[in-house]
């Protein structure tokens, strides 16, 4: 069976969900091996973690000459493991989590394997056909790469991680990188301030705030916590200045596409519909009952945010005990 290669997605050698996800793609596709880019003695950690999604292989990629630069090193480090498996038993696929990062890395490993890519996919099937939402998500399409090894960034929450046991054999992996590819290199970082909740992009559930809050996101936040979500927010909120651009959700924004997505006080206009829609479940909470948002909800609730949200978080604290 040809190896599908799954590039692991984490912090500081915690794995995160879209990798868990991304190997139970892989496994319709062909043989999942990871991709750990890391710190060597955090591989044998690592794949603990990834076999019991299928992982057969952890190739363990020290990013020692990577991590001070932007994506060019990376790209490179991926065109020289893809030639590797290809040669030695056939590669059926690249996936990727479709990050700012990886997208960006996925393009330039399309061009050095002259394969084609396809990014922010919601599924990908058997024989690699994959379904993406396009044009501000007004349409959804089926497509599949018909050159060289399929490269595939796939959003977070495309797929419910399956367990199912796999070697896990550790595999060091050394790349060359060139002079080249060093040229942009990452002189200073700004910390993500730690907020206790998840990550916006890869969040099971997202409660987001419009111009509808008046600018007081409290009881958005405390409706968030009470469920362990995420929070967001529409451009009008954050041109506002009530909440920074990281969590602003839509088109000039982040994507998302969580189990649910709860839209306080959004009209729903095409620009934050395209940020969100993919969602598999939609709740709206609007005082306004012609809000476009409702042509696209799953349930929605007429009244103001302020009085449903803390109603809504007793009740799921109730529930909770």
């Amino acid at each position: 069976m040809s190896e599908v290669l799954v590039v692991i997605d984490h912090a500081d050698g915690e794995v995160k969900k879209p990798t868990y996800e991304l190997l139970t793609i892989a496994r319709r596709l062909g043989e999942p091996s990871a991709v750990f880019f890391g710190s060597p003695d955090q591989g044998d950690a690592v794949a603990e973690k990834v076999k019991k999604y299928g992982a057969e292989k952890v190739y363990v990629v020290d990013d020692a000459q990577i991590k001070g630069y932007l994506v060019a090193p990376k790209a490179e480090a991926l065109q020289q493991l893809a030639e590797k498996s290809s040669a030695a038993g056939g590669l059926a696929a690249i996936l990727l989590p479709s990050t700012f990062e990886n997208k960006e890395v996925a393009g330039r490993l399309a061009i050095k394997l002259g394969s084609g890519l396809i990014t922010d996919a919601v599924d990908v099937a058997e024989g690699g056909v994959t379904t993406q939402s396009v044009f501000a998500g007004n349409y959804t399409v089926q497509a599949k790469v018909t050159q060289g090894t399929p490269i595939i960034t796939v959003k977070p929450n495309s797929a419910a991680p399956e367990e199912a046991a796999g070697a896990g054999a550790v595999e060091a992996f050394t790349a060359t990188v060139s002079d080249a590819a060093k040229t942009a290199q990452i002189v200073a970082t700004q910390p993500r301030q730690a907020t206790g909740r998840p990550e916006l992009t890869e969040a099971a559930i997202v409660v987001s705030g419009g111009r509808g809050t008046g600018g007081n996101f409290e009881s958005v936040e405390g409706f968030a916590d009470s469920l362990g979500a995420a929070v967001g927010a529409s451009r009008a909120a954050v041109d506002s200045g009530w909440m920074p651009h990281a969590f602003q959700v839509g088109q000039t924004g982040k994507t998302v596409s969580p189990q649910l997505y709860v839209a306080n006080g959004i009209s729903g206009a095409i620009q934050h519909r395209a940020g969100m829609q993919t969602s598999k479940t939609i709740v709206a909470v609007n005082k306004d009952p012609e809000a476009p948002i409702f042509e696209l909800v799953d349930f929605g609730v007429v009244g103001d945010l302020h009085t449903v949200l803390p109603a809504a978080t007793d009740k799921v604290k109730e529930r909770k005990g």
